[in-house]
């Protein structure tokens, strides 16, 4: 449901280019960049080894020395990979695209639960969390009548009890598929956080109105 991978796979970034992004975006803004996201345009995990290559050389002192508690890191859900990204023991934020609450519903709209379903997930996620001590954010995408319902949050409460976590509601961009998906109704969206809010001593972060997942694409190279 994300446009993003209608662009195909092309290669591989290597930690220099992955760095440059940063180094071209406060030149071209005139800005100073303290904080960063990995995601959108490919899975970092799959691209591990020159993404921890990349996490040493941008946290550095000597370069551009942001700190790993600025940066997070979005994944699908590779699991194997979590659970060596865990003892590396960095202090990023690990960002997990969960979107359902059922595998069900997760395997409808994300293919890499068939190959790790919810429960490996979130066992590896429970790993990091006792490696690093750091608190996991999941990602959940609000669709209409698909994964927004109120069985929906009963079973993520129920799901995610005693993790050290929080969740991100998003309304999903309904630009982003074929039109067989459609964002909840910010009414729906609230009802939903109220729940987990209710049964949870933590509250759900729902997300500005405009959408903000799918909508990350490649654009035309810029002529210099």
């Amino acid at each position: 449901f994300c446009v993003t991978g209608k662009n195909g796979f092309s290669r591989n970034l290597n930690p220099s280019e992955i760095l440059l992004q940063i180094e071209r975006a406060q030149k071209d803004m005139n800005i100073k960049i303290s904080n960063i996201v990995l995601m959108g345009m490919g899975e970092p995990l799959d691209n591990y080894d020159n993404v921890i290559k990349f996490l040493k050389l941008v946290s550095d002192e000597k370069g551009l020395n942001i700190g790993m508690r600025h940066i997070s890191l979005s994944t699908c859900g590779i699991v194997d990979k979590i659970y060596k990204l865990a003892k590396e023991k960095m202090q990023l934020t690990l960002s997990v695209s969960l979107h359902a609450s059922n595998d069900e519903t997760r395997n409808k709209i994300m293919k890499i639960n068939r190959r790790w379903n919810i429960s490996e997930l979130l066992e590896a996620c429970n790993y990091y969390t006792a490696c690093t001590g750091r608190r996991i954010s999941f990602e959940y995408a609000m669709i209409k009548n698909f994964n927004d319902t109120r069985r929906a949050a009963e079973e993520l409460t129920m799901l995610l009890k005693g993790m050290l976590c929080h969740v991100n509601l998003i309304p999903l961009n309904s630009g982003g598929n074929d039109g067989t998906f459609q964002k909840s109704s910010l009414g729906n969206i609230y009802k939903f956080k109220n729940i987990l809010d209710c049964r949870w001593a933590w509250q759900a972060h729902p997300l500005p109105r405009d959408p903000l997942v799918p909508r990350l694409r490649a654009l035309p190279a810029r002529q210099t």
